[in-house]
């Protein structure tokens, strides 16, 4: 255990001589630019957060001897997607930047319903029912960035801001053989928290981040149905991942 310890010790002290190393610096007055533009691609995982109502597990309405609406779970699974748009980036200071982006983020959401359905002769198994709910958003991300000093060349930051969405599936008509199927509203507002590292190169800044998206609004299109009345407020959220090229 000591002897791990002090290996331990022996690579952090090793790391932090080998991070003061002074090297050539790629591009050394690329922060001092006013105004940088480039392009941003990455991968995304859609989901959402379902808070249920005082409806959930009641019973409805009786037709033709059949109770309604016993519904037993909702489970929602994210799906994988991409995302890709231009970036425009403003210089504030030495360790802060505002940046506007305008993105087409591409995903999808499986809402999982397990549901019963009690007859006049007693309670039926349970059975699934599974929405594919696909959403193709036009975010419009306003950030602060937060950087931290230069380090050789990279440099890790922080950041934080808003998201104004439009879905532009959500006013897409629902074929028939997707029938039963719930409906989103078509804007949201999120709040954003991310992180990342910036490498410059002699040509260009290579940027890795990850991001956590989180919807404010109540997105469910509430119609009355069993698969609405089940549920109190549905808000969106998604995770991240971009690579960004200025």
């Amino acid at each position: 255990m000591r002897i791990s310890f002090i290996s331990f010790i022996l690579a952090v002290l090793s790391f932090q001589a080998f991070a003061q190393n002074k090297r050539v610096l790629n591009n050394p007055n690329y922060d001092r630019k006013p105004v940088r533009f480039g392009f941003t691609v990455g991968f995304n995982t859609m989901d959402f957060t379902v808070r249920n109502s005082d409806n959930f597990l009641a019973k409805l309405d009786t037709v033709n001897g059949y109770v309604i609406n016993d519904i037993y779970s909702i489970e929602n699974n994210s799906m994988a997607g991409f995302h890709l748009g231009p970036i425009s980036n403003f210089r504030l200071g030495e360790y802060f930047d505002f940046r506007s982006m305008i993105d087409l983020s591409f995903g999808q959401r499986n809402m999982e319903y397990i549901l019963t359905q009690d007859t006049i002769y007693g309670e039926s198994p349970l059975y699934k029912h599974i929405m594919k709910i696909e959403s193709v958003f036009l975010e419009f991300p306003n950030q602060i960035k937060y950087k931290s000093k230069r380090l050789n060349n990279f440099r890790p930051y922080i950041l934080g801001g808003i998201n104004p969405k439009i879905d532009l599936a959500a006013r897409k008509k629902i074929k028939e053989e997707e029938m039963p199927k719930i409906r989103l509203k078509n804007f949201d507002l999120c709040y954003e928290l991310g992180f990342g590292i910036d490498y410059y190169f002699p040509y260009f800044k290579f940027s890795t981040e990850i991001k956590l998206s989180v919807g404010m609004f109540d997105i469910l299109k509430h119609d009355d149905t069993q698969y609405t009345t089940a549920i109190d407020r549905l808000n969106s959220k998604m995770v991240m991942i971009s690579f960004h090229f200025q």
